[in-house]
């Protein structure tokens, strides 16, 4: 699956705690979108859908919150609870998010900037997509 987790590096002292993201050093992509969710209530899933050539860095400044995601061959579940740790996702990857802390805030960075068009947003129309797609050949044959 192309997901993989970025520890990202720490720099502090007694009066606290910094992280830079950097284009080209710890985020790999260029950075044309900035957005963040916060004050996600209880029960409330949010993504449910997959991007056809977004890739994004997700980090959780604050709190945690669980992804379900899925390239076409199973879903696998990762938690994010540390903002010292990011999150790329690829392009055809199905995300949901859900298990919401009351503190979370969760910010991601996109190489793309908002694009309706390139959203899935019914699961059964994705692994059709991702089923085609050569990314999954590509995994098959490597």
């Amino acid at each position: 699956m192309e997901i993989q987790r970025i520890q990202l590096q720490k720099h502090g002292d007694s009066r606290g705690m910094l992280i830079a993201l950097e284009q080209d050093r710890n985020v790999p992509f260029p950075i044309r979108r900035v957005y963040y969710l916060f004050a996600t209530k209880d029960d409330v899933h949010r993504g449910r859908h997959a991007h056809r050539h977004l890739n994004q860095l997700a980090v959780a400044v604050r709190g945690a919150v669980t992804f379900l995601l899925d390239d076409g061959s199973g879903p696998v579940e990762v938690v994010l609870d540390d903002p010292a740790c990011g999150l790329l996702l690829g392009s055809m990857v199905w995300r949901e998010l859900y298990d919401f802390s009351d503190d979370c805030v969760l910010m991601v960075l996109a190489d793309q900037p908002y694009d309706r068009d390139d959203y899935i947003t019914d699961y059964a129309d994705f692994l059709r997509e991702v089923q085609g797609s050569t990314y999954l050949q590509d995994v098959a044959h490597a």
